[in-house]
């Protein structure tokens, strides 16, 4: 592991509440590098950013190093080593409201795959690190015991995932300790996640995978339902891959390759839009928004035929990108600039850079947790085997012994193969569309990081055009009949629209929503560093200033 320099390090770090942001500026202050800043909000992000992240699930971290590394660290969760009879698994739905549109997830020990959280940003801050782990961990054992002060989005993700939270004992004494929620304004304390994560700062990571808490998930799993076993636990291995690297307009975006399917169907949207003169378009003209529509469109098209079945196999993403295959798809457009003058998604993302070149992108998620608490810890593990997105052939038909694929694409951009722009999104199946247009805004409409972000998005899927507010041209009227006024972040008014050449719904929101994702970005230009974080999930950003040395 590196040594620690003296005196602070320039940094910029991006993520979704201050005190997470604040985690990763400490490690800055004290002499760390963007992955010290990184793992260090991301234990942070356990405490500031509950049903979102946990030490129980996993994630994917990108990380450009300053000797030109491009690693992937894959340390998503794992389908178990074996199945046991359906009858015994502990697995049942539950109904989340998005503001009056139901969504069923399943929860239970029998929701639980193997975590790969804590394997994964040990491991990436041992071997790129630059402070003792036990310092990594000190911002997060400080927040859990001490506690924090419940924000406006912390309550509205406890409102939404109330389903989970009440399914269970354990999980209501930690986020509705007087029998009601937690709201804005109380104070959330996690002396048992203080205690877990203090035992792993001294051990590492060791209890977590084999020493104590190791046995108790295991005993509860197989005793109540659960699948994991103590070889599931024992065998975790992360994965460092190679990143799938493709060129945009004379940057090179690196992401997260197959088997993860995010990555590679925004390289493909990226490829397809690297077709049309952008530039020369006004930001959200009905031009502009046929091209997006018909991108994400094809996009999904390419998905549907046969692209999940293929993502293990060797060489798939070079077949995927390939020439060939994308002029079949830029023949079906419909539209062309040179023709033209609340689903959830329980996710989290960090992004960092330091003066010294390093960059870190990581994107993590608990699913929407299983209500299961292991005893003792404070920690509720991940419900990615109850994922109906993760699992499109049906729960219970997983492979044994797998990587479960996932959307989640941390992303960079680099430039003479310097990191320039860090980013990534939480937001389920609306993560490859948010972050393809914020790389779009910075490079075709040479937004600010800050504009970028902010910009109204769109978002196409099954025949219907999400669009956030501010994106309709004022040429463009039509309205829904009857239709009542809708509070902020409540679902939007719908109606066919015939400014687009194939048949779908314009869905026209009244507000930003978290449903466009929450896209954290830092961007590094000429040794000037900032970025952005989303208001769409409360993001928010810092950056550490020269200091004296």
């Amino acid at each position: 592991m590196p040594q620690t320099r003296h005196g602070a390090t320039r940094g910029s770090i991006a993520a979704g509440h201050p005190l997470t942001v604040e985690a990763g500026m400490e490690m800055f202050r004290l002499g760390g590098n963007a992955f010290d800043a990184v793992v260090g909000a991301a234990c942070a992000a356990f405490v500031a950013e509950p049903m979102l992240t946990s030490p129980a699930g996993g994630g994917f971290l990108l990380a450009h190093s300053q000797s030109g590394q491009d690693i992937l660290f894959d340390f998503f969760t794992q389908t178990p080593v074996q199945k046991r009879n359906a009858a015994e698994v502990d697995f049942y739905p539950a109904l989340v409201d998005f503001g009056g549109v139901l969504q069923e997830f399943h929860i239970g020990l029998g929701s639980i795959a193997t975590p790969g959280m804590m394997a994964g940003l040990f491991r990436v801050q041992q071997q790129l690190g630059r402070l003792p782990w036990s310092v990594v961990l000190e911002p997060a054992i400080h927040l859990a015991r001490q506690g924090i002060e419940v924000t406006s989005f912390q309550a509205y993700s406890l409102e939404i995932l109330s389903p989970i939270v009440f399914a269970s004992a354990a999980a209501r004494h930690l986020y509705a300790p007087q029998g009601k929620l937690l709201q804005a304004g109380d104070r959330m304390v996690l002396s048992d996640l203080a205690d877990a994560l203090s035992e792993m700062a001294i051990e590492g990571v060791d209890s977590f995978y084999w020493g104590d808490i190791a046995r108790q998930i295991v005993k509860d799993c197989q005793a109540q339902g659960g699948y994991l076993t103590q070889a599931d636990l024992e065998q975790y291995q992360v994965i460092e891959r190679k990143p799938l690297k493709i060129f945009y307009r004379g940057h090179t975006a690196m992401t997260n390759p197959p088997p993860s399917a995010g990555g590679t169907l925004i390289a493909f949207a990226l490829k397809l839009l690297e077709q049309e003169e952008l530039s020369r378009l006004k930001f959200g003209s009905i031009a502009h928004l046929r091209i997006l529509a018909d991108t994400m469109r094809l996009t999904n098209a390419a998905r549907r035929a046969g692209y999940d079945p293929q993502l293990d196999q060797p060489g798939f993403a070079d077949r995927f990108l390939s020439a060939e295959h994308l002029a079949d798809y830029q023949r079906l457009r419909t539209c062309s600039a040179n023709n033209w003058d609340n689903k959830w998604g329980s996710t989290t993302h960090v992004s960092a850079i330091d003066q010294d070149g390093n960059a870190a992108s990581m994107t993590s998620s608990n699913g929407e947790g299983s209500s299961y608490v292991i005893p003792g810890t404070g920690i509720m593990m991940n419900n990615m085997l109850g994922e109906a997105d993760l699992h499109p052939i049906g729960f219970h038909q997983w492979r044994e012994n797998v990587r479960i694929a996932s959307m989640m694409a941390p992303t960079m951009i680099l430039q003479n193969e310097q990191p320039e722009i860090v980013l990534g999104s939480g937001g389920s199946n609306r993560i490859r569309t948010a972050i393809l247009q914020v790389i779009s805004n910075l490079i075709d409409f040479r937004m600010s990081v800050v504009e970028a972000v902010a910009a109204p998005r769109v978002h196409w899927e099954n025949g219907i055009f999400n669009l956030e507010p501010g994106l309709l041209p004022d040429e463009v009227h039509f309205s829904v009949e009857g239709a009542e006024p809708h509070r902020a972040g409540s679902l939007p008014n719908r109606s066919p629209f015939n400014q687009f050449p194939f048949d779908q719904t314009v869905e026209c929101w009244q507000a930003q929503n978290m449903f466009f994702g929450g896209v954290h970005v830092v961007t590094s230009s000429e040794g000037s560093m900032t970025g952005a974080g989303d208001a769409r999930r409360a993001g928010t950003v810092g950056v550490v200033e020269d200091v004296a040395k």
